[in-house]
């Protein structure tokens, strides 16, 4: 007798076998929202725009009052001679307005009353033609201790001719040097990162100006050395 075996359907890969609900065809059922809830999710979507723009409105004149500096810089107008014109009356000499050339920019001129140092000072700072800066002090109450830091303790590296004057040229090696000059009555200091040839260019007009100047009283300590 010829046995036969009888065939078992394959399940189809979802897992339901045919003929049941699962392969019937009928498309996927949707998660329905209902109107109460789409008003209260767009109404949070835009209570966020609205708060965002808001924030920028707030803080943009802010941002606006604060703005970036045009590329050619800030150069402010100060007049040296006016100012140390001012600052002669209790200066006890004449403060220097040396004209170094229109390249060189002031950016400040000022009188300090030395209340900190005990050293009364005139300064003036000056922008060079390469964009540096060197800064000049004056005074006729120099001593010592007050010069150290004002070179911040560069030690003596030689001198260097500059309007027919011999200054004494300072420098550490590590950031500014120093050229320091004893002359009629008062110690005038250049200090800052510019090169030497621009410190030479504003030293000779250090110079002329003091020999144009009357000549302050000679102070004992007015010394550029220790």
């Amino acid at each position: 007798m010829q046995e036969t075996s009888a065939t078992t359907p394959a399940t189809p890969a979802g897992g339901a076998a045919p003929g049941t609900a699962g392969a019937s065809g009928q498309p996927p059922v949707k998660p329905v929202i209902t109107p109460g809830a789409a008003k209260r999710a767009n109404a949070s979507v835009i209570g966020m725009i609205i708060a965002l723009a808001l924030s920028i409105a707030t803080f943009l004149p802010i941002v606006l009052m604060n703005a970036s500096p045009k590329s050619d810089g800030y150069r402010p107008d100060v007049n040296v001679s006016a100012i140390a014109k001012n600052a002669a009356d209790v200066a006890g000499f004449t403060p220097l307005a040396p004209s170094p050339g229109d390249t060189f920019r002031p950016n400040y001129a000022r009188w300090e009353s030395g209340t900190g140092s005990g050293v009364p000072t005139w300064e003036v700072g000056y922008i060079t033609p390469k964009e540096s800066f060197i800064g000049l002090v004056q005074t006729r109450q120099s001593n010592p201790t007050w010069l150290l830091q004002q070179v911040d303790n560069a030690p003596v590296t030689g001198t260097r001719n500059a309007g027919g004057r011999d200054w004494e040229l300072r420098d550490s090696g590590k950031g500014d040097k120093s050229m320091v000059l004893v002359h009629r009555g008062t110690t005038v200091i250049l200090s800052g990162p510019a090169q030497l040839e621009e410190f030479s260019v504003l030293a000779a007009a250090v110079v002329k100006t003091l020999d144009s100047n009357p000549a302050a009283p000679i102070s004992p300590s007015a010394t550029p050395s220790p």
